[in-house]
C-alpha cells in the first residue's frame, strides 16, 4: 500500500492562500520521502501568522502553487490515497489552490486522521497535539513538514492497528 499524507498552511480565510505545504510519501508502512515547501500565495494579506509563524516577507521570493505543483504532481502518481489531519480542510485548499492556477485536481480518496482517531481508538479531543501525545510522536505544530510526518505516523499506526477503508 502506498499513501500521501499532506497538510497545508495558509495566509488567510480563502482557501487558495496556501502558503506552506508538506508532503510525506509513505510505502508499506515505511517513510520514502518527506518533502515541503513555502508557497507565494496570491494575496499578500496574513491572518494566520500566530498560528504558523509565516509571513509575506517570508514567502514574497517564494514560488506561486502552480510552480510548486510542477514540482509536487508526481506524489498523487500510482498511490492509494491521500490523508490529512482534517482531511477535509487539506483537500479543499488543495481543489481552491488547483482552481486558482487552472490546474486539475488529483481525483483521489482523502482519509482523515482525526475521523479514524476518534473512530478507531476513541480519542477525544483529537486535535493534532493530542493524537501525537497518545502514541509519543515529536511535534513542531503547524510546520507544515513536522504536521504531515505526524500525520503519516498515525496513518501507519491505524493501518498496523487494523484500519480498514
Amino acid at each position: 500500500m502506498k499513501f500521501l499524507a499532506i497538510d497545508f498552511e495558509t495566509a488567510n480565510y480563502y482557501r487558495n492562500s496556501a502558503c506552506a505545504i508538506g508532503l510525506v510519501l509513505v510505502e508499506n508502512n515505511e517513510i520514502i520521502e518527506k518533502r515541503s515547501y513555502l508557497i507565494r500565495p496570491p494575496q499578500k494579506w496574513f491572518v494566520f501568522t500566530d498560528i504558523h509563524g509565516l509571513t509575506w516577507d517570508d514567502v514574497k521570493n517564494e514560488p506561486t502553487f502552480d510552480i510548486v505543483w510542477e514540482k509536487i504532481k508526481h506524489y498523487w502518481e500510482g498511490i492509494d490515497f491521500v490523508v490529512a489531519h482534517n482531511s477535509s480542510f487539506d483537500s479543499s485548499v488543495l481543489r481552491a489552490c488547483c482552481e486558482h492556477y487552472s490546474i486539475k485536481s488529483p481525483n483521489i480518496s482523502f482519509h482523515c486522521t482525526v475521523r479514524i482517531s476518534r473512530q478507531l481508538w476513541g480519542i477525544h479531543p483529537t486535535k493534532l497535539p493530542d493524537v501525537c501525545s497518545r502514541f509519543k510522536i515529536p511535534l513542531n505544530h503547524h510546520d507544515a513538514l513536522s504536521d504531515t510526518l505526524a500525520c503519516a505516523q498515525i496513518m501507519i499506526q491505524a493501518l498496523k492497528d487494523g484500519y480498514e477503508f
